[in-house]
């Protein structure tokens, strides 16, 4: 690549050589003699996910390539300069790295751009409200975002929202600032503003973002992941305030139907408690899996959509298996004047319906894993979490563990984490939790014989299987260790992945705790995919090698702690 990327070039080869060597000589002496260096692809290079590169050891590349100067150069005039300077010819004379480079550095400088626009509303704010003091003018502050909807061609809402997020920055000036340097994007901003509104109080705000945002930037956070980790800080901070801003938004509780692009429909529940949520969620996974398991066809997230509809419309689940339907109809048992179903539509474990069939509609329980600290089991306000759904404020755990207590299939369990929120232990209830009459202290006791160390550092192959598939204590352990898919920012539950074997069984892969890992199945197929590859170096510590050459590091989301 060209590196003639310097502001003033101008086409006078001796004044760019001299301007080129003017500035080079500005440089510390490393910086230099990295910028100097040969170009490198980024092979062996291991970074964090994310458009920022963070990590200051290991091989260096030069340029866009993975760990060079604009790689981790700050988003501004001189970064524009030298996007423009390296695409001048095409992006298709980038190499691999300087090409995810330059995709890294337009995020930054989106991002850089996004909070310029913010300052100018603040601004703009600022001057309404100081005009709306002068006589005859008190109006003018209500109209801001009708100036900005005329300005921007924006819905009166979206103006709004942009108003909103300058108020949230002006409360939170250093989220503002990791913005504009191009630490973290728009999404991201705009979930520490939302999610920090719950909290009154402005400096345990302002604490709680300043403590995320490094990680937010450092670790390379999703959405997903930073949204999980906020409402964790949120619910330990002030458990009270997520609870008040919860009972306000049940006001605006609904169910709203739109119109997909595609020109399919769409149909969800909005503000609705997170118990009966998680629940029911959990109920229309196992009414799919119970399907597929019978012969229905689809992927479990199209047998979950379908089961979805079918007990929204009161016809009965079953009908959705093969040839079921086609003999209901000519008997008339699923046409709606007819069986409904039975009395299965309450997660029982009755008959299946008037089809028919004699196959029991599975229950609920066994599938929620709920996590909760000892002190929300005694009462207090520290956060749980759920597989698969993320957080929950002390008293959803308590209600989730209210409707699982007494059911036959219910597996309790506790997980023991080390002061960095990482499982080092797991112990497993058999099938009853604590009775009511029950101390929780003395059933907690009564686990350490099942208690189960995890080994981080070395394997001892101790929990090894001779076979192909993994016994289920051990795809169970696995799913503790690793609740969600172990590609970078990938959220989907492990209980709805692949259990892959990170070297492959037929090429040697141990079944076992150091080799196996939850992959979801688009992910799964990526690494088999050429230019892929996966290390696992120790358990649980995953490694992503891209075709690009950059490399990203996972090793499962921490537990509450």
């Amino acid at each position: 690549m060209d590196q003639g990327w310097f502001p003033g070039d101008d086409g006078d080869s001796e004044t760019d050589a001299a301007d080129d060597e003017a500035w080079l000589a500005s440089l510390p002496a490393d910086i230099r003699d990295e910028f100097l260096a040969g170009a490198w692809t980024g092979d062996g290079e291991t970074i964090p996910a994310g458009f920022l590169h963070h990590l200051r050891s290991g091989p260096r590349g030069v340029g866009f390539a993975a760990g060079g100067v604009l790689d981790a150069m700050a988003p501004g005039p001189w970064l524009g300069d030298a996007i423009i300077a390296a695409a001048a010819d095409g992006n298709d004379e980038l190499g691999e790295s300087e090409l995810i480079g330059v995709l890294c550095a337009w995020r930054r400088m989106s991002s850089w751009a996004a909070a310029g626009e913010a300052a100018a509303v603040m601004e703009l704010i600022r001057r309404r409200r100081a005009q709306s003091q002068e006589p005859d003018s008190s109006h003018l502050a209500e109209h801001i975002n009708d100036e900005l909807a005329a300005a921007l061609s924006l819905t009166g809402r979206s103006a709004d929202r942009l108003i909103s997020m300058a108020y949230g920055f002006a409360r939170l000036e250093e989220v503002r600032a990791a913005l504009e340097r191009g630490q973290i994007d728009w999404a991201k901003a705009c979930l520490f503003v939302n999610e920090l509104a719950a909290l009154a109080d402005d400096e345990v705000a302002r604490e709680i973002a300043s403590r995320l945002l490094g990680r937010a930037a450092a670790g390379g956070w999703t959405t997903g992941q930073l949204r999980a980790a906020l409402r964790r800080a949120v619910l330990a901070a002030d458990p009270q305030a997520a609870e008040r801003r919860r009972e306000e938004a049940r006001k605006d509780a609904e169910v709203r139907a739109w119109d997909e692009p595609s020109g399919n429909a769409a149909l969800a529940g909005r503000e609705l408690p997170p118990a009966d949520v998680i629940a029911a969620d959990a109920r229309i996974s196992a009414l799919a899996k119970w399907l597929r398991d019978r012969g229905a066809v689809g992927t479990l997230d199209q047998l979950r959509a379908d089961v979805y509809l079918a007990l929204l419309a009161g016809r009965p689940v079953e009908s959705l298996l093969p040839g079921l339907a086609t003999s209901q109809a000519g008997s008339g048992g699923s046409n709606g004047s007819g069986n409904d179903g039975g009395s299965s539509s309450d997660g029982g474990s009755g008959s299946a319906g008037g089809s028919g069939s004699t196959a029991a509609w599975p229950v609920v329980s066994g599938t929620i894993h709920l996590t909760m600290p000892l002190s929300a089991w005694l009462g207090g306000g520290q956060p749980g979490e759920v597989a698969g759904h993320g957080p929950v404020a002390a008293s959803t755990g308590r209600e989730l563990a209210a409707m699982l207590a007494g059911q036959s299939g219910t597996r309790w369990c506790l997980t023991i984490t080390g002061a960095d929120g990482r499982p080092v232990g797991h112990a497993c209830a058999g099938r009853a939790g604590p009775a009511a009459d029950q101390p929780v202290l003395k059933w907690v006791a009564g686990l350490r014989t099942k208690l189960q160390l995890l080994e981080r550092d070395n394997c001892s192959h101790g929990l090894q299987s001779a076979g192909y598939q993994p016994p289920i204590a051990l795809r169970h352990l696995v799913g503790i260790r690793q609740r969600t898919c172990c590609f970078p920012g990938c959220r989907r539950p492990a209980v709805r992945c692949d259990l892959d074997h990170t070297v492959a069984f037929d090429r040697g892969g141990r079944t076992c705790w150091c080799n196996l890992a939850p992959t979801c199945r688009r992910h799964h197929r990526a690494k088999q995919a050429p230019g892929w590859h996966l290390e696992q170096t120790r358990p649980g510590d995953m490694t992503w090698r891209m075709p690009n050459g950059r490399c990203y590091q996972t090793a499962g989301e921490p537990y509450p702690s």
